[in-house]
């Protein structure tokens, strides 16, 4: 497996707490990972990086071009993106977005993806989108179970029995967003709404309440 090296700006939302991914870097190590809030910017000032396997940058919800630079659609290198994803105030999950150019090495997703997996995290590849895969389709749920709560659909306890018995689903909406947070929600969902100007992103009425709220 490719060794890596870990570079850290500011506070990782991937890796708030140790987790075995940073115990098993090397200082030494032949590839870069940035972490933290600064990631993009320790990444930017890092000089020559051709020679490395792979480099990974956290990222927020922007795009990994961001970083990188695009050109007509040929961008791509051995740097890719990544994050953690994790809902709110919630812990992480073990799952991590892998954010891939078209032109983004095969080698290169490929060394990541082992670096992940060997400390027990489950990767998926995805494209170059603003909010990656999770947050680009729960996110419209979440603000439309909002939108029914408003409209007295249903309680909000029966809107979350409904969808765990009927669909399986371990936890409802209205609980889901309560336990992880409503103003986390409508930043994440504010951003989407922003980058992509899509309605279905456009944060609800309650999670603008609790931003506000949150906010004072």
């Amino acid at each position: 497996m490719t060794t890596y090296r870990i570079v850290k700006a500011g506070d990782s939302r991937s890796f708030p707490l140790s987790h075995a991914f940073v115990e098993q870097a090397d200082p030494q190590g032949a590839s870069r990972v940035f972490i933290g809030q600064d990631a993009g910017s320790a990444f930017a000032g890092a000089g020559e990086l051709g020679a490395c396997p792979f480099v990974a940058i956290e990222l927020a919800h922007e795009c990994l071009g961001v970083h990188t630079g695009e050109a007509r659609g040929l961008e791509g290198s051995s740097v890719v993106g990544f994050a953690r994803f994790r809902l709110g105030r919630a812990d992480p999950t073990a799952l991590i977005e892998l954010v891939r150019q078209p032109q983004t090495l095969d080698s290169a997703i490929a060394a990541a993806r082992a670096a992940f997996e060997a400390a027990g995290l489950k990767v998926a590849v995805c494209g170059d989108f603003p909010g990656r895969i999770v947050d680009r389709l729960i996110r419209p749920y979440l603000n439309d179970a909002l939108r029914r709560l408003d409209e007295k659909l249903a309680s909000a306890e029966d809107m979350d029995k409904t969808l765990c018995l009927g669909l399986g689903y371990p936890e409802g909406p209205i609980s889901l967003l309560e336990r992880t947070g409503l103003a986390e929600h409508h930043d994440v969902s504010l951003a989407l709404y922003q980058a992509l100007g899509q309605a279905a992103y456009a944060p609800a009425r309650r999670a603008q309440v609790a931003k506000a709220r949150a906010s004072r």
